[in-house]
C-alpha cells in the first residue's frame, strides 16, 4: 500500500473534526471496499490524557466494527489528532499501531499547517508516508 484514495468531503470532516477541539485528540475509524474510504466513524477519546494521546473503549471499538461489517465494508484507517500540529506518527502512535493494514491518518488542527492531513502504514514498527488520492 503506497496510497489511500478519499473524497475531499471526507477529508474536510476529519480536519472539522480535529477543529472542533483544539486541546483533544479526536479520533475514529475508516471504513470503505476496494481500497477506498467512503465512511467515517467518529469515536469518542477516552484516553487518561486526551491532550496527548487517543484510545477508544474496547466497547465503541467493537461496536464500531460490528457497524463496519454490517454495511458490507473494510477497516481502511484509524484518524487521530495531534493537538501540538505535528502530525507525524509519535512513539505511543508507533507501539501502539495494531492494525498493521490500516492507514494511520494523523490531523494537525493549526490553520497554517503545510499538510493538515498526512497518512501513515505503520507495520512492525516501521512508518511510512502514504500518498493521500483525493477522488
Amino acid at each position: 500500500m503506497n496510497s489511500v484514495r478519499l473524497s475531499p468531503a471526507l477529508l474536510e470532516f476529519i480536519c472539522s473534526a480535529a477543529r472542533q477541539d483544539v486541546v483533544r485528540e479526536c479520533c475514529g475509524l475508516l471504513a470503505g471496499r476496494e481500497g477506498a474510504i467512503t465512511r467515517i466513524f467518529p469515536a469518542a477519546n477516552v484516553a487518561a490524557n486526551p491532550a496527548t494521546s487517543y484510545e477508544i473503549a474496547p466497547e465503541e471499538l467493537f461496536r464500531l466494527t460490528r457497524e463496519i461489517r454490517a454495511a458490507s465494508l473494510e477497516l481502511l484507517g484509524i484518524y487521530h489528532s495531534h493537538p501540538n500540529g505535528i502530525n507525524e506518527p509519535s512513539p505511543r502512535d508507533i507501539e501502539r499501531a495494531h492494525y498493521p493494514d490500516a492507514a494511520y491518518f494523523i490531523v494537525s488542527p493549526l490553520p497554517d499547517a503545510p499538510q493538515p492531513v498526512r497518512a501513515f502504514s505503520i507495520r512492525d514498527g516501521r512508518v511510512t508516508e502514504l500518498e493521500i488520492q483525493l477522488v
